[in-house]
C-alpha cells in the first residue's frame, strides 16, 4: 500500500436508530495491524457525539485521502463474531421485514463475555458419530417416504410427524434427533428450532441417546450470558455440530446442512422485537441463501406452510404407514342435555383408564376461576379501577383483578347493584378440585404456568393441564379428555381454528396407542379435522376462505402506527406503487393520545417494493425528528399474524 493510500473499514453500527442502518466508512489506523472482517470495534459517531459499538463488514484501500474520515477508535476483540454468511442473512431478513440489520444481529450475537472468550479454545475437532447411532437414525427416517432424499439435497419439506409416544419421549423428539444425527454423520451441521424449553429438553434427551455430549450445542436466550456466549463461540467453529434452541437459534452461524422448525404455529416462534421476523420466515431466507435442507415439522400444518406446499415451494413428507390417535367427538348437544361440563362417555372413559395409568385432562386457563359474573344479572364482573376481569383464586375468596391485581373488596354490580358474584369459568385448579371429588383415591396433578410438570409416571393419576403445559406420561396417557373446546374457539382471532387444532393435536399425540381422545363440546370443521386426523386439509380450507378477503398468509399485511402527520404521508407513498384501491385499510384512531393505525395488504410479488417504500418512510421520519419523540414516531410491523384495526 502506497503512502498516499489508507485502509478503510466499512462498519455496521449497533444502533436501533433506523437512519443508521447502513455501512459507515472509517479509517483503520496502521497500529491495529491485520484486522479480519467480522470483528467487534468501537467507532465515533459525530451526530451522536459518542463512541458506538459496531462490526467491520468490509475492508478496502482508498487512494484519495482528501476525504475527511474518522478513525476506528479500537478493536474490541479479534474473534470474528460476524462471519459474512451471518451478515448476509441478517441483512436479507431485515430488508424483507423493513427493519434494521443491527436489530437482527442483536438477536443472533450474544453480549461479549471477556473471561469466556479468553478461555475459549477455537481448535475444535469434528465429533464422531457411532455406527450404531447412524443405523438407529436411519431406521427412524425410513418411516417417512422421501425424507432421506430431502436431507441429502437442498429441498424444503413439510413433515407430518407421527403422533406416538415411545417410552418417556414423544416420537417427534426422536425423529428430529434422527434427522440431526444423519446430517451430522455426513459432515454438516444441523439446527433444531423449538418453541420453548420443554420442547428443547425433549430434543436434548433424544439427542443424548445418539450423539456424544460435545456434538450438541444449546443456544437459548434463557441461558446465562457466559453459557450462551460459550455456545455461540462453538457455533463459529468449522467443526460441525447440532444446535438446539428457541427462535433465535435460527441465526446460528454454523454451516447448516438442515434447519428444522418444530411446531411453527406456536406464537413463541414469532419475534416480539423489531423487526418482528418470524423464525419460519428467517429459516426460509436462510435456506434460499445457503442451499441447505429445510423442514417444517409438526402434528398439524399452519396455513403459512400449506401456502408454500400448495404453490409448489415445498414438498410433503408423510409416514409410510399412517398412524393416528382414536378421537371421540362429544358434540355440544350432549352437554346441553346433561347440563354438565364433562359428558358421561368421557367421564366413563377417564374412570376406566385411571385403573391402568394416568389420564390427561386439558383445560383452557390456569387458576381457580379466571372470570366471575354477577350472581344476579350474570353481567361480567369488572375491576372498578382498570376495568379488568375479576377472578377468584379459590372458592369464597375475595375477587382479584386479572390486570392490575387489586382486590375487589366491597364489589357491587354497576348494572343491578348486586354484591354477590358467581363462578363463570373453571381454571386448572378448580377443575382439579371438582374431579378430585369425582375420582376418590386417584392422585390429581396440576400442570400449568404456575405449577409446571415435565413428566409423570405410569401410575394411575388425573393430570389437569393447560394447553401447551401437558407433561409426558411414561408409555402415554391411557385416555385424554379435551375440555373447554368451545370456549377456546370463541377467541376473536383470525387463526383461532388453527391454534385450537394445534393444541388438541399436540395433546392427542401424548396418548398411548389405542387410547381414546375425547373432544368435548365441539363440532364443525376443526373437530372433524381432529377426528379424521386431516390437519393439512383444514389448512387448505382456511387458505381458500382467506383468499377473497386478502388476509394472511395469502397476502402480506403491514401495520403502521403513529400520529396522522406521519402515517398519512407513508400511506400516500404506498398508494403510488399502484396497489389495488382497497389495499390500504384505515387509518383509524387507536388509544386516546391521537395516534392512528393503518393496514396495508399486498401480494408477495410486491413485497420487496412495499418494504423498501415503508422503510424509507420510517427512516425519513426518524431523520426529520432526531430528538426523542415519544409518541410522534412512525412504527412499522410487516407480516403481522393477527390484523387489528
Amino acid at each position: 500500500m502506497s503512502q498516499a493510500a489508507r485502509r478503510i473499514a466499512r462498519v455496521l453500527i449497533d444502533s436501533p436508530l433506523p437512519q443508521l442502518d447502513r455501512l459507515f466508512d472509517y479509517s483503520l489506523p496502521a497500529e491495529f495491524g491485520d484486522v479480519p472482517i467480522g470483528v467487534r470495534v468501537k467507532v465515533p459517531l459525530r451526530t451522536a457525539g459518542r463512541v458506538m459499538d459496531g462490526y467491520i463488514v468490509e475492508l478496502g484501500v482508498e487512494q484519495d485521502i482528501s476525504r475527511a474520515l474518522a478513525e476506528v477508535e479500537s478493536v474490541v476483540s479479534e474473534v470474528v463474531v460476524l462471519p459474512e454468511r451471518l451478515h448476509r442473512l441478517a441483512r436479507r431478513v431485515a430488508d424483507r421485514a423493513a427493519g434494521a440489520a443491527s436489530d437482527v444481529l442483536r438477536l443472533a450475537i450474544p453480549k461479549r463475555q471477556v473471561r469466556v472468550e479468553k478461555a475459549w479454545d477455537a481448535d475444535v475437532s469434528a465429533p464422531e458419530v457411532a455406527a450404531e447411532a447412524i443405523q438407529r437414525a436411519d431406521t427412524v427416517i425410513a418411516r417417512y417416504d422421501g425424507l432421506d432424499e430431502v436431507l441429502g439435497g437442498d429441498s424444503r419439506a413439510a413433515v407430518e410427524v407421527v403422533a406416538e409416544i415411545e417410552g418417556m419421549l414423544p416420537h417427534s423428539a426422536r425423529l428430529l434427533a434422527a434427522v440431526a444425527t444423519s446430517v451430522l454423520a455426513s459432515g454438516r451441521s444441523a439446527i433444531l428450532v423449538a418453541p420453548d424449553k420443554r420442547d428443547e429438553d425433549r430434543l436434548l434427551e433424544a439427542l443424548a441417546e445418539l450423539l456424544p455430549e460435545d456434538a450438541v450445542v444449546r443456544l437459548d436466550a434463557r441461558q446465562t450470558n457466559p453459557d450462551r456466549y460459550r455456545a455461540f463461540l462453538r457455533t463459529l467453529a468449522d467443526a460441525p455440530c447440532v444446535v438446539v434452541g428457541n427462535r433465535s437459534a435460527v441465526y446460528a452461524p454454523v454451516r447448516a446442512g438442515v434447519v428444522v422448525i418444530w411446531d411453527d404455529g406456536d406464537p413463541l416462534l414469532a419475534e416480539p422485537l423489531a423487526p418482528y421476523a418470524h423464525a419460519r420466515d428467517a429459516a426460509l431466507v436462510r435456506q434460499e441463501q445457503e442451499g441447505s435442507a429445510l423442514l417444517f415439522a409438526g402434528h398439524t400444518r399452519t396455513t403459512d406452510v400449506e401456502r408454500l406446499v400448495h404453490g409448489g415451494w415445498m414438498t410433503e413428507v408423510r409416514a409410510t404407514r399412517r398412524s393416528s390417535p382414536r378421537v371421540v367427538l362429544s358434540p355440544p348437544q350432549e352437554l346441553e342435555q346433561g347440563g354438565q361440563r364433562m359428558p358421561s362417555s368421557a367421564f366413563l372413559a377417564a374412570r376406566t383408564a385411571t385403573a391402568d395409568g394416568p389420564v390427561l385432562v386439558q383445560v383452557a386457563r390456569p387458576g381457580f376461576a379466571p372470570s366471575l359474573v354477577c350472581g344476579q344479572c350474570r353481567a361480567p364482573a369488572r375491576c372498578a379501577h382498570c376495568g379488568g376481569p375479576l377472578g377468584a383464586r379459590r372458592r369464597g375468596a375475595v375477587p382479584v383483578c386479572g390486570w392490575c391485581g387489586r382486590s375487589a373488596n366491597g364489589w357491587h354490580c354497576p348494572v343491578c347493584q348486586a354484591t354477590q358474584v358467581r363462578l363463570a369459568s373453571s381454571g386448572s385448579e378448580r377443575t382439579a378440585d371438582e374431579l378430585g371429588r369425582a375420582f376418590p383415591g386417584v392422585q390429581v396433578i396440576v400442570s400449568d404456568g404456575t405449577h409446571p410438570v415435565e413428566r409423570v409416571s405410569a401410575k394411575p393419576a388425573l393430570v389437569i393441564a393447560t394447553r401447551g403445559a401437558e407433561p409426558v406420561a411414561d408409555g402415554g396417557y391411557r385416555a385424554v379428555v379435551l375440555l373447554d373446546g368451545s370456549r377456546m374457539l370463541q377467541a376473536p382471532e383470525l387463526r383461532i381454528g388453527e391454534s385450537c387444532l394445534r393444541w388438541w393435536s399436540n395433546a392427542a399425540a401424548l396418548a398411548a396407542p389405542g387410547a381414546p381422545v375425547h373432544l368435548v363440546g365441539v363440532d364443525g370443521p376443526v373437530a372433524r379435522a381432529l377426528a379424521t386426523w386431516t390437519q393439512p386439509a383444514y389448512a387448505r380450507s382456511e387458505l381458500e376462505a382467506r383468499a377473497p378477503l386478502r388476509m394472511p398468509p395469502m397476502y402480506r399485511v403491514a401495520q403502521l402506527d403513529g400520529l396522522p402527520a406521519v402515517v398519512r404521508p407513508a400511506l400516500e407513498q404506498v398508494r403510488a406503487l399502484g396497489l389495488p384501491a382497497d389495499a390500504v385499510l384505515g387509518p383509524v384512531p387507536v388509544g386516546e393520545d391521537g395516534r392512528v393505525r393503518a393496514l396495508v395488504r399486498f401480494g408477495y410479488a410486491a413485497g420487496a417494493e412495499v418494504a423498501v417504500t415503508l422503510r424509507a418512510a420510517v427512516v425519513g421520519d426518524a431523520t426529520r425528528n432526531r430528538r426523542a419523540r415519544g409518541k410522534a414516531g412512525l412504527s412499522l410491523h410487516l407480516d403481522i399474524l393477527e390484523p387489528d384495526l
